[in-house]
């Protein structure tokens, strides 16, 4: 077997690793508060993920791909093959070794941010400091503070107005029926906004803000409708059902969407860096981007639902249990707060992680509560690790560079 095809051969490895890591850590991002709350149990949150993410990632995923994550390393650096070849494979490795780390302590962290970082160490080691995007990297480090924050806020805010205008009433249930079609509603809207403006399906249809916010309003109308009866049938109007019986086929809703969204976006944070391997290999040469093949995409898919079936549980309960306690009203306060928060962020360009989306929306319906609520020692450990995805990914990605360099 000729060297390049032996190189090819590694990058599958290094790229399914990568893509099991997304899935053994993010899949809390879509699936902890369904799981907290005890809409769900982790063996159901497992078999749905797994699937949404495969489907996500191959019918949904990036078709092409920026070479260099997020323009964090300056283009020139692929003119030669050699060494593109080389900080392709460092990358992959990096930053499956920081997210796996990461996993075994039970801690949620940036997926993104681990091959942005990997990407800044085989930058450095390939051309110096100044072939790095110093502004760009200082959009990550904001994004640190931009989306937990937004997210907080939110969760805080949508939990508090459920309160006000459910909880506290004497006919909560009554009201909770009345009110679905909003819940409902605002749900979805959430949802087609984030379908068009966030994913790569919703690039290729590149529809403008106006129509989208039409489109999202007449179908979010509709199936507020839809999905209120629906809840109506099937919970009928016993009151012992109870409010919290009502949120939880609302979450169960938005968990799945956000699984498979998370496969759709993620997915490229592994098979982008392959997809280069591949071309590399395959025709000696790739431009700035490079399409990804389907068969790609489901690769990476797969190597997604086996991280989420063999190590999703760990991150899982860490979010869902350790932080503070879910109920499904606050679920869907979570749910609701990190997509729209990923949403908002990304329409004003605005680098944000899903990641710290979810840990901003569980602290903020924790805080809801008072601050004897939160667990502040994990939210701290939390956080210590956000800061150190970047550095650590970085230099783990010098040292792979340096050994590949001495062998290949």
């Amino acid at each position: 077997m000729s060297t390049q095809y032996t190189i090819l051969i590694i990058g599958y490895i290094f790229g399914f690793y990568m893509s099991w890591n997304i899935g053994a850590n993010d899949v809390a991002n879509s699936m902890a508060s369904a799981v907290g709350a005890k809409a769900i149990t982790i063996r159901q949150a497992v078999f749905i993920a797994g699937i949404l993410n495969v489907l996500g990632a191959t019918f949904i995923g990036s078709h092409v791909t920026d070479t260099i994550r997020k323009g964090i390393v300056s283009t020139e650096i692929l003119s030669d093959p050699h060494l593109a070849l080389l900080g392709a494979l460092a990358a992959l490795l990096a930053s499956a070794l920081w997210v796996s780390f990461a996993t075994w302590k039970s801690l949620p962290v940036s997926t993104t941010h681990s091959i942005v970082g990997a990407m800044i160490g085989f930058g450095i080691m390939a051309g110096g400091f100044s072939v790095i995007n110093w502004g760009k990297l200082g959009a990550v480090v904001l994004s640190w503070i931009i989306s937990p924050v937004f997210s907080l806020i939110i969760s805080f805010c949508m939990f508090k107005i459920i309160v006000k205008l459910i909880l506290v009433k004497k006919d909560s249930f009554a009201r909770a029926l009345k009110l679905s079609p909003i819940f409902v509603g605002i749900a979805f809207f959430v949802v087609v906004l984030s379908f068009i403006f966030k994913t790569p399906l919703g690039s290729t249809l590149a529809i403008g803000t106006s129509t989208a916010l039409t489109i999202a309003l007449l179908i979010a109308s509709l199936m507020g409708i839809i999905g209120s009866a629906i809840i109506k049938k099937i919970i009928g109007k016993n009151p012992l059902n109870g409010v919290e019986e009502i949120f939880r086929r609302i979450q169960i809703g938005t968990s799945c969407y956000v699984a498979l969204a998370q496969g759709a976006n993620d997915v490229a944070n592994a098979i982008g860096p392959l997809a280069v391997i591949y071309f590399l290999v395959t025709t000696g040469s790739v431009g700035a981007k490079v399409p990804v093949p389907v068969f790609l995409l489901m690769f990476g898919g797969v190597g997604i639902a086996c991280g989420i079936s063999m190590a999703g549980h760990r991150v899982m309960e860490t979010l869902g249990t350790k932080i503070t306690t879910l109920t499904n009203t606050r679920g869907f306060s979570v749910d609701f707060a990190a997509a729209t928060t990923v949403l908002a962020a990304s329409k004003m360009g605005l680098p944000v992680s899903t990641t710290h989306a979810a840990v901003g929306g569980v602290l903020g319906v924790g805080l809801a509560h008072g601050f004897e609520a939160v667990n502040f020692k994990i939210v701290l450990q939390i956080m210590l690790y956000w800061v150190l995805t970047v550095p650590a990914a970085a230099v783990t990605s010098m040292v792979i560079f340096k050994i590949l360099k001495y062998i290949i």
